[in-house]
């Protein structure tokens, strides 16, 4: 059972438009194939299972009064309220996502202020066993199948957080700096530990933490 103040009605009323816009978005980009995507299947291939299990909520954040360090806290707050959530059914783990939207954020800032929310905190969702990732109008991040496409674009900025899968790897072993490549693979198989389905993914991941170490090696004789 919940219960609503006038003025808790009132903010959800104002908020709604938002809500609809990105749930229409979810179901329609980001749920369904695209022939740019360069690959079978829809965008997003845990959306159809999320929606169907209702497993995706929604959020609206309104920053109009809020710094980059008090936007990252609540972005943190809601890290921690995704790992508290009961998940009754295990398989379902990997459909539950949070939807952050920012409408106050206008366009020409996105890239700046979510980009640079999401680039913070990423180590600590990592080490947590959660990406988060960063949507808005003016993403340049390309698929990993079509360089020339971008699925993380969507109509009004937002955070999405949900539970790191193995397919995550390639975004892990991205980053130029071997340092936080590091920390990025380090977290990722102390989080499968031995339930490594992918044994390629698994072998992979090694390598890319070896290489990784070698080239902060290579650095450091350099220095020297």
């Amino acid at each position: 059972m919940q219960l609503y103040t006038t003025l808790e009605i009132e903010q959800q009323y104002k908020d709604l438009p938002y809500l609809i816009e990105i749930m229409e978005w979810v179901k329609s980009f980001l749920g369904r194939p695209h022939p740019n995507l360069g690959r079978p299947g829809v965008v997003c291939p845990f959306v159809p299972h999320s929606l169907k299990s209702n497993s995706i909520c929604l959020a609206v954040i309104h920053t109009k009064d809020l710094c980059a360090e008090q936007l990252e806290e609540v972005v943190g707050r809601y890290r921690n309220i995704f790992l508290e959530m009961d998940v009754k059914e295990q398989e379902l783990a990997p459909n539950r996502a949070f939807l952050l939207i920012f409408p106050d954020i206008h366009i020409e800032d996105a890239s700046k202020l979510v980009d640079s929310v999401q680039q913070k905190l990423k180590p600590l969702f990592v080490e947590s066993g959660l990406m988060i990732g960063e949507f808005h109008k003016r993403n340049e991040s390309p698929g990993l199948h079509n360089p020339n496409f971008r699925p993380l674009r969507s109509p009004i900025p937002l955070i999405a957080i949900r539970f790191m899968v193995e397919a995550d790897l390639p975004f892990l072993q991205s980053p130029a700096d071997p340092h936080l490549r590091i920390r990025y693979l380090e977290a990722y198989l102390k989080h499968f530990g031995d339930t490594f389905t992918d044994e390629t993914k698994f072998k992979n991941a090694h390598q890319a933490l070896a290489l990784a170490k070698e080239e902060i090696k290579q650095e450091n004789l350099v220095h020297y």
